[in-house]
């Protein structure tokens, strides 16, 4: 066992770039690497307080 990092079951994407430039390379990324979530607007919504709610109220 010499990197124990091999058995990771995730990897990102190559990138491009140094530093602050630094991004993903689009062609090394395929559709299971996207971030499309289409149900995320409704998750939102979902965990949002109710006006005139506060943190911490009891």
């Amino acid at each position: 066992m010499a990197d124990p990092l091999d058995k990771a079951t995730s990897k990102a994407p190559a990138t491009l770039g140094e530093g602050c430039l630094s991004r993903y390379d689009p062609d090394d990324m395929s559709p299971e690497d996207g971030t499309e979530f289409p149900g995320a607007a409704e998750l939102w919504e979902q965990l949002q307080e109710t006006p005139g709610e506060k943190s911490g109220d009891a």
